[in-house]
């Protein structure tokens, strides 16, 4: 299906004729694919639309199992095979409109659920056990309402960013002086005793992408940089290569992991931040491996020039992808929300040593509904009695075990197609443009 245009009166037909070659052309397939709907999305090209096409069905939480992306001149054509969280097809009319609506405008943006009714806090800073434990005590003694929060780690380093707003009004934090004394406090929690001076901690009334601002936030720490503190499963390292074709005049950029969700927004964003532009991309998921292709070139048209800038693309692409590939045990807490619940349950997992790696914190009208993932001190799988035993103290039914979905603790068992020097798996540009036209529904199958 695809969306009907509506015109206002006062366009004549010129105008209407800009808005057409402008707007991108959305058409949902539910009948060609017998395992997922299609998505496809023909579209002037323009910086950073991918991105925004990607945002939008990763922000509803779709699966994209294959996509296909091809710039002919100006014009971008993207096709995308998503799923919805159970792994069939998209039937639900709102969701598709939604989609439709949503692709089909020049510019989208995310209205962000808390626009103007929270003030977001920004931290970054040394990771340790503990942290998380100081930073929502400090909030709660200072009679700040955690409303969201969203806390990312990766190779020793933390960043987070929590929404909040005052506990008495309700309202947004906007006095200078309590603003002031929460910024204070909490960078003397970040400092710690050893991180005099990348701790940060910021205030914004500005609406930004929670995730979009977690990866800005750990690239300008410089997270790729730096050696992980914890113990990481090595299991889970994405392979990641760039070869320049020099004929064509791109940068070949192929990765190779272990699937998971918003894969695919991680790597796109982190290209699109740095400036890169993708003219043609091949996704593929296969037995819970992710397969990415994309041909690159910078904002102003050239490749990537250099052994440093390669190495560069090279970090900043694990980095996007380890940083939401979570270690330890899932834990899911559903209780009715208090004043000072998430200070109370963070010094419980400290007091039994467990660390948490990653956590996800919302509030619908008076329940909490929180997410942590966990490891023991060193950044080893959480012994089962101690995670008993915190959940005797939170409450058996509030906090629950939820296994990790198998592509994360499965030892990969056959040998890995890598894509390293000496074994690099490179298609040609021509059969890949071939291969995506078909895909595309332009040509048809020579074979």
């Amino acid at each position: 299906m695809m969306m009907e245009m509506e015109w206002p009166s006062c366009l004549d037909e010129y105008e209407k004729l800009v808005i057409r070659m402008n707007t991108p052309r959305v058409v949902i397939d539910n009948g060609t694919c017998s395992t997922a709907t299609l998505v496809k999305v023909d579209s002037a090209r323009r910086f950073g639309n991918l991105l925004e096409a990607v945002q939008v069905l990763t922000d509803l939480n779709l699966s994209i199992k294959k996509a296909y992306v091809s710039s002919d001149g100006r014009w971008f054509m993207d096709v995308f095979h998503v799923t919805d969280q159970n792994g069939e097809k998209l039937t639900d009319e709102s969701v598709i409109s939604y989609i439709e609506q949503s692709l089909g405008t020049t510019h989208y943006r995310r209205n962000e659920e808390f626009n103007g009714t929270t003030t977001a806090l920004e931290l970054t800073g040394t990771d340790r056990v503990g942290l998380l434990s100081e930073v929502f005590a400090v909030l709660a003694d200072l009679q700040c309402d955690v409303v969201e929060a969203k806390v990312w780690t990766h190779n020793g380093r933390i960043a987070s960013l929590i929404y909040v707003k005052d506990c008495n009004s309700g309202s947004p934090i906007e006095d200078r002086q309590k603003i002031d004394t929460i910024v204070a406090r909490l960078r003397s929690v970040l400092k710690g005793d050893n991180d005099i001076r990348s701790a940060k901690t910021s205030v914004s009334m500005a609406v930004t992408h929670t995730e979009r601002r977690l990866h800005q936030m750990m690239f300008a720490d410089r997270d790729y940089e730096r050696k992980p503190i914890l113990k990481l499963n090595a299991d889970n390292s994405p392979t990641v290569s760039v070869q320049n074709c020099a004929e064509r005049g791109y940068s070949v950029v192929c990765v190779q992991c272990k699937d998971r969700t918003k894969l695919l927004f991680d790597v796109i964003f982190t290209l699109t931040d740095m400036e890169y532009v993708v003219f043609h991309a091949t996704i593929n998921t296969s037995q819970e491996r992710a397969y990415l292709e994309f041909y690159i070139r910078h904002s102003d048209g050239t490749p990537i020039s250099s052994e440093a800038e390669r190495q560069r693309v090279i970090q900043c692409l694990q980095a996007a992808i380890q940083r939401r590939a979570s270690e330890g045990v899932r834990l899911e807490l559903c209780t009715e929300d208090r004043p000072g619940l998430l200070a109370d349950v963070m010094r419980t997992f400290r007091e039994n040593g467990l660390n948490v790696t990653r956590a996800e914190i919302s509030t619908t009208r008076d329940m909490a509904l929180n997410v942590f993932y966990v490891t023991d001190v060193v950044g080893n799988a959480a012994d089962q009695k101690t995670i008993e035993s915190v959940r005797q103290r939170i409450g058996l039914s509030n906090l629950k075990v939820k296994e990790l979905p198998s592509t994360y603790h499965q030892t990969t068992e056959r040998e890995e197609q890598t894509f390293g020097v000496g074994g690099a798996v490179l298609f040609t540009l021509g059969s890949m443009v071939r291969r995506n036209l078909y895909n595309l529904g332009l040509i048809r199958s020579c074979s």
